[in-house]
């Protein structure tokens, strides 16, 4: 029997135990280059551990996802962080959840504007890429490096996220 997931607001208050929202924070803000360009400084830290890793950058095209969309499984990453910042302006979802016991809880659903990326704090469970209404590209920040830093979780009964719009 699929499980409905309710859709909440992405702020920086409740994403908080999940990691970092990466969006543009006057607070941050500086100028540089003879003023030309606003600097918005450090919105997120980038996590890694282990012997030979390093911080690599990448884009990801993520294919849009069909809704009522079951979710059936969750990720983490337990050796380094992984940031998610969107270059299409297009809005998408963020889907985390707790730890309960070494495995994920509940789910909870983020909506996070085109102007809105997350850094996942390593260890964190969430949902691969979850692009909504057409493929979207991501600037995506993680860990590059010996060991095994993917940890997937299956659910026995899945849960379901309703349309967004």
């Amino acid at each position: 029997m699929p499980r409905p997931l309710s859709i909440e607001p992405l702020t920086k208050q409740t994403f908080a135990p999940f990691g970092s929202v990466i969006e543009t924070d006057p607070a941050s803000m500086r100028y540089i280059n003879g003023g030309n360009t606003e600097r918005f400084h450090a919105l997120a830290r980038a996590e890694v551990t282990g012997a030979g890793a390093g911080v690599i950058i990448n884009i990801f095209r993520g294919q849009p996802r069909a809704f009522p969309y079951a979710v059936t499984m969750m990720e983490r990453h337990p050796l380094g962080s992984q940031s998610f910042s969107p270059l299409d302006d297009r809005p998408w979802l963020a889907v985390v959840a707790e730890d309960e016991g070494g495995r994920p809880g509940r789910p909870r659903v983020f909506l996070a504007s085109g102007r809105q990326g997350v850094n996942y704090a390593r260890d964190v469970w969430h949902h691969p890429l979850m692009s909504v209404g057409a493929a979207s590209d991501f600037i995506v920040v993680d860990r590059e490096g010996p060991g095994n830093n993917l940890e997937e979780f299956f659910y026995d009964e899945p849960f379901v996220i309703p349309d967004p719009f």
